[in-house]
């Protein structure tokens, strides 16, 4: 058994090779949107598979009938030892506008201690700490591990739930450490025990069978953007509460984050107000949350003087952590079908759905990890919610009820994932990665 000196100095000395290994997965655009290649989703998954080899791992691909492969490996622990399943993914989001990028976001660059690319932190991060963790024991390593990397989770919709769902054996584990987390601020080390689900939909709407002029007919026929808009206004009240019937949070117990901090994390600009009603913990993890998070209609350059015959939008529902999302889905498109005025033609198409996670109990691993990172970052550990979701954990939840779930990861606040200039810390990559190796090392005691 390694010594806690011993561990700390392998992860130590292993970053500059870590480094490079997530230099070589962020030159990977693994997209995995309908719309993209899927050649580099492909290469991302040998990738990874070649990576977790180089660490003792008995790799294999799953090949899913609608989606990417999932990488899953195996090593073997002392008998008797207890089963870790290591859990995160290296799909990533589209890069958006690259003109709002500071360096490429497939070339990993460092600046003032930060590594910028897309998937720097979401997710490539979790696979890098996986890596750094099983390099610590040189192959050998304090319990049975087996990995899983899937090529989904940004999507939204996994073939894998289903998959885990149907072979539970495959997964069986005693612990599950998913690693697609992180902590509210560099060097405050945060594990989380809630994730809101996700759901979304499409809205159209159509008033007329083609644009007209707005001279006219502007005022008796209706313009399907106007009507659009206002459907879309109900969904929240003055204070942007969710209205949707039927739809409501929980309190919510655990750490409580300042509205300076979120203020600055999330850019928000001098003179813009919070919303909202609860406390900002509340607001964040346990209520729900609704956005307009795309839209087609006329665009202002080259716009004319016409009625507007039809208008689209992506509505996304964030949903609290014990909410069903498909029942949530239904809530959701009963509203939107009901609101639209003046008798316009509507269609509401369901998008995919994500299942939020709650921890039942923090059992003796959830204290191991606070024990861990503790010994990591050299400070106790705060428990915090996720706004976000990561729909495989639900699937563990529900295939390995006897499983400990532990949701952590190098990610803070200032990561910028899903938005142009992503960037994990260097030393928080390294941080997590010693938590990691010492929860292992805690788990073989």
């Amino acid at each position: 058994m390694l010594s806690s000196d011993a561990i700390r100095a392998s992860v130590q000395g292993g970053m500059p090779q870590l480094v490079e290994d997530l230099r070589e997965l962020v030159a990977i655009p693994s997209i995995g949107f309908p719309g993209f290649d899927l050649a580099p989703v492909r290469e991302a998954a040998e990738k990874t598979s070649t990576l977790f080899r180089g660490v003792g791992c008995d790799v294999r691909m799953i090949e899913l009938p609608g989606g990417a492969p999932a990488v899953f490996g195996e090593v073997a622990g002392p008998e008797g030892a207890p089963t870790v399943l290591l859990y995160a993914h290296y799909d990533i989001q589209p890069p958006g506008d690259m003109a709002e990028w500071v360096s490429p976001p497939y070339d990993l660059t460092e600046r003032d201690g930060r590594l910028y690319g897309r998937g720097s932190a979401d997710n490539k991060a979790g696979i890098c700490m996986h890596l750094a963790a099983l390099r610590a024991f040189e192959g050998k390593p304090p319990v049975n591990i087996k990995v899983l990397i899937e090529g989904e989770e940004e999507t939204g919709r996994s073939d894998l739930e289903e998959y885990v769902a149907e072979h539970p054996d495959i997964f069986a584990a005693d612990v599950v450490i998913v690693a697609d987390m992180g902590n509210w601020r560099v060097g405050e080390p945060t594990l989380t025990t809630s994730l809101r689900g996700v759901t979304d939909c499409e809205i159209e709407v159509r008033t007329i069978a083609s644009p007209v002029h707005s001279g006219s007919y502007g005022g008796p026929v209706p313009d399907a953007l106007m009507a659009l808009i206002r459907a879309l206004s109900t969904l929240t009240d003055d204070d942007a509460n969710v209205t949707i019937d039927g739809l409501t949070g929980s309190p919510w117990t655990g750490y409580e984050p300042s509205e300076e901090s979120i203020r600055r994390e999330s850019g928000m600009l001098g003179g813009v107000d919070f919303v909202g009603s609860g406390t900002l913990g509340e607001r964040l993890w346990s209520k729900p949350s609704v956005n307009v998070i795309g839209i087609d209609a006329p665009a202002v350059d080259g716009s004319r003087n016409a009625i507007v015959h039809y208008a689209r939008a992506r509505v996304s529902l964030r949903v609290p952590p014990a909410e069903n999302p498909a029942r949530a889905l239904s809530l959701l498109i009963k509203h939107l079908e009901r609101v639209v005025p003046w008798g316009a033609r509507v269609t509401v198409t369901p998008g995919a759905q994500g299942a939020g996670f709650a921890a039942a109990n923090r059992g003796p691993v959830h204290d191991l990890a606070c024990e861990a990172l503790e010994a990591a970052y050299g400070k106790p550990a705060v428990v915090m919610g996720s706004g976000g979701s990561i729909p495989l954990v639900s699937s563990f939840a529900s295939a390995l009820p006897g499983a400990e779930i532990v949701l952590w990861g190098a990610e803070d606040g200032a990561c910028a994932i899903h938005a142009p200039n992503e960037s994990v810390d260097r030393g928080e990559l390294e941080r997590a990665s010693l938590a990691e190796a010492l929860l292992l090392s805690l788990l073989g005691r």
